[in-house]
């Protein structure tokens, strides 16, 4: 296994089209990392670049230590996994996971011993005399990464390998993806446009918009401090509910209005973000997580009112769609649009503006479409960021190294 590093690593194209800006990341030694973000993000383009099928206008890749800018895939020991499996369909599964043994001479008897332990660990003994043909789309993946393994390359670099199978299957190969990467400690690069999938497997996720890094960080820390709007919106399923909310100071007090609602954020939060009093009598772009939208029944602080347009019974949970009284966010060019629900049609008289709030409640409530509901927000829990730049106020910095989490 090897550390791979990009550095001001950029892709351009010949009208000037900049697939990858100034790319800066350190995947540490049997680490697990994930770029992720929508289609055209420019995270394939990388993964390609670092395995020598796509040339690099400028920057350096080290894999090892080594710079590897010149060389030729075959020699920067590396195994790439793609979303076709890419099987001989004519060849059994032995021979598919001895293919690339054979080419390299390695004797038949340790030919022999590495394909039996890997599929061993892949689950693969008892077909190992099929053809492809014979197999689901999970057990193909699994041949298909074997091949990867069965060589013992110094990284696996993987795009978007359970693209093809359905979404129960991608469930379990995660898991096995994840288990075995655990158990071989190989240093892997995983490209994904699906973010559950990202926060699922990687130890740490790199976020992508328009070639550019957005954040790099541990699934969790993606989670909680997302470094700017993009990341808020794109990080979470459901995404974090983000509207316009005004930031004022009262005396000694800070507090956050959204429509006409006051909510005063304690010592400890306004000592935690003294940036947001430089913002006091300004809009600033406010987040929730619906986790943290909950029903006010015992709550003593301030409250949200609203109607409730939808519930979602999900069995464990509801999903309940909350149309408030607040600014929607005006600024779509700053956020992940495809998480973003539409805005409600006005259905309240004296809503002038309005937002769709969404929470997580628990399943024996009993709520129903059209009803008046309070919510509870704990001050707490909001995110704030500037509304011109996205960034998060506090800023959140964009690390490029971070130790590998096991």
């Amino acid at each position: 296994m090897a550390q791979i590093e990009l550095v001001h690593l950029s892709k351009v194209y010949g009208n000037d089209v900049a697939a990858v800006r100034d790319l800066n990341l350190d995947v540490a030694e049997g680490e697990f990392m994930v770029l992720v973000g929508p289609s055209g993000c420019g995270k394939t383009t990388a993964l390609r670049m670092v395995a020598g099928l796509e040339e690099i206008s400028s920057g350096e890749i080290r894999i090892g230590g080594k710079v590897v800018n010149e060389l030729a895939p075959r020699d920067r020991d590396i195994a790439m996994v793609f979303q076709n499996y890419a099987l001989y369909p004519h060849k059994s599964v032995y021979e598919n996971l001895a293919f690339g043994l054979r080419m390299r001479k390695v004797p038949k008897a340790e030919q022999k011993e590495r394909v039996e332990e890997i599929a061993r660990i892949l689950g693969l003994g008892e077909m190992l005399h099929r053809r492809p043909a014979q197999l689901s789309g999970g057990q193909r993946q699994r041949v298909a990464m074997g091949r990867a393994i069965v060589r013992e390359p110094k990284a696996f670099l993987m795009d978007e390998p359970l693209s093809n199978l359905d979404a129960k299957l991608r469930v379990q190969m995660r898991a096995e993806i994840a288990r075995i990467q655990q158990a071989l400690k190989v240093t892997t690069v995983y490209v994904t446009h699906d973010q559950v999938e990202a926060m699922t497997m990687g130890h740490r996720v790199a976020v992508m918009r328009d070639g550019e890094l957005q954040q790099v960080d541990t699934p969790q820390r993606l989670y909680d401090a997302p470094a700017n709007l993009f990341v808020a919106s794109f990080v979470g399923s459901p995404p974090m509910n983000l509207f316009e909310a005004v930031v004022e100071r009262d005396d000694s007090r800070l507090v956050c209005r959204i429509g006409e609602t006051e909510l005063e954020l304690p010592a400890d939060v306004a000592a935690e973000r003294p940036a947001l009093a430089n913002y006091s009598g300004r809009p600033v772009a406010v987040g929730i997580r619906p986790e943290d939208v909950r029903e006010a029944a015992g709550w003593d602080g301030a409250r949200l009112r609203g109607r409730i347009l939808l519930v979602e019974s999900l069995g464990s949970e509801q999903l309940v769609h909350i149309e408030i009284a607040a600014t929607p966010l005006e600024r779509s060019d700053l956020i992940d649009a495809a998480a973003q629900p539409p805005g409600p049609p006005l259905g309240v008289d004296d809503l002038e503006r309005a937002v769709t709030l969404l929470g997580r409640f628990d399943r024996h409530l009993l709520l129903a479409p059209g009803e008046a509901v309070e919510v509870a927000i704990d001050p707490r829990l909001l995110r704030f960021f500037d509304l011109e730049t996205g960034v998060a106020i506090p800023a959140v910095d964009v690390p490029v190294a971070a130790e590998v989490v096991s």
